[in-house]
């Protein structure tokens, strides 16, 4: 039995005519029997590439490499998808973060944010600096400040146990 995703070659081909394109055959409707002699001379295999048309389209190819290339397509396919999506950066910071560090980590902030990726800054608190979380949310919200030409806030700084974090998303 023949799963759909598999494509039919040679015998497999039960239908009487078929419409054969490709670089190697003149194109047009030929008998399946007549096709599949054309297909034995050149030492290809005939490959039906589209069952559903009327009458069904079919290539003479290697069908191996065929197989490959197709793969090949998908792949390709699958990787411009993957570039396509954005993903969540996420940056570390301390309340106590020294002026250097901060600026340090604004420019990997810009540069996520002009790939188009989201970040997430986060303050973690140690020990007894999560009494002044007021020194951690406004070292957040300086971060955000400076990043205001290339992205925006998605909301307020939030505290969740021993961190704070904020979302930015990426300017259009």
């Amino acid at each position: 039995m023949i799963k759909k995703k598999d494509l039919r070659i040679n015998k497999q081909i039960r239908v009487t005519e078929v419409r054969l394109v490709g670089k190697n055959v003149e194109q047009g409707i030929y008998e399946t029997i007549e096709a599949l002699s054309m297909s034995d001379e050149m030492g290809l295999d005939l490959v039906e590439i589209s069952p559903e048309a009327n009458p069904p389209v079919c290539k003479i190819v290697d069908y191996q490499k065929f197989l490959y290339d197709k793969r090949k397509k998908e792949k390709e396919m699958q990787k411009k998808q993957k570039a396509n999506q954005s993903q969540i950066k996420e940056i570390r910071l301390t309340p106590n973060i020294d002026d250097h560090d901060f600026d340090f980590k604004i420019t990997h902030a810009i540069n996520f944010l002009k790939d188009n990726n989201k970040v997430k800054v986060t303050i973690f608190f140690k020990g007894r600096e999560i009494m002044f979380k007021s020194k951690g949310e406004i070292t957040i919200l300086k971060f955000v400040e400076k990043l205001q030409e290339y992205g925006t806030a998605e909301s307020m700084p939030k505290l969740e146990g021993k961190r704070m974090s904020v979302f930015i998303k990426p300017k259009k």
